[in-house]
């Protein structure tokens, strides 16, 4: 529900509002054969700093490795059967703390990962091997996988579709992560799928909005109660 959930980068989140995430992206449409996907992966390598270089491989794919940040709003699951993950450990006690039922909690701001990825990697799987690697039991279906582009102090996101390869459009793109950085996010494009919330959670978001509302409520009758008082003074 709106308001959970930590507080976003403000300034990022009104820029963001303003984009189209629909508009693709020039490199989005670009094919390549296979000479030119090897002097695109020769240059790759070359301008980046790490180790993190993308590699040929004999049957024409590649492989190489992307960097995604992830920028929840809401608390995540971790199932009974798992200890609470390190990045939990602060927050809610010792990080050997053992989880007696299924657990929710934030993910801190700025987490990010790296992943070693095929170029025919989808984004769909993309978003799987995320969650496994932080033993997130939620439905993949809560979340989306965007590119996001800094161009003339504008912040741009569009939200690939299952099919997209993110490691072709990393490629594409070059290593700048102000030209195209990925981003998890919840999957808010639109309606929210109730479904894929668990009866715990749904019984939990309806708490919330009974609170939302008895809160708008109060702030309402407030409002008019001053507005009623002014115009009796004024009488």
């Amino acid at each position: 529900p709106p308001g959970a959930g930590d507080e976003d980068d403000g300034t990022e989140q009104a820029l963001e509002k303003d984009t189209n995430v629909d508009e693709p992206s020039e490199w989005e449409k670009t094919e390549l054969d296979q000479a030119q996907v090897e002097q695109r992966i020769k240059e790759y390598n070359s301008q980046i700093n790490s180790n993190l270089f993308m590699s040929l491989n004999k049957d024409g794919s590649y492989t190489g490795f992307i960097k995604v940040q992830l920028k929840l709003v809401r608390p995540v699951s971790v199932p009974a059967t798992k200890r609470v993950p390190s990045l939990h450990a602060g927050r809610s006690g010792p990080r050997t703390q053992g989880v007696k039922r299924r657990t929710s909690f934030y993910l801190p701001k700025g987490t990010v990962k790296h992943l070693h990825i095929f170029s025919h990697t989808r984004a769909s799987e993309v978003i799987d091997a995320l969650l496994r690697k932080f033993t997130v039991i939620d439905n993949p279906r809560k979340f989306a996988l965007f590119e996001r582009s800094e161009k003339d102090e504008q912040v741009y996101l569009r939200k690939l579709a299952d099919e997209e390869q993110p490691l072709r459009l990393r490629l594409l793109a070059g290593p700048s992560e102000k030209v195209l950085s990925f981003v998890l996010k919840e999957n808010e494009t639109g309606e929210v799928n109730w479904d894929a919330f668990t009866l715990p959670e749904l019984h939990n978001f309806l708490r919330i909005l009974q609170r939302e509302e008895e809160e708008h409520v109060r702030q309402l009758r407030h409002r008019y109660a001053r507005c009623r008082q002014k115009m009796q003074e004024a009488l």
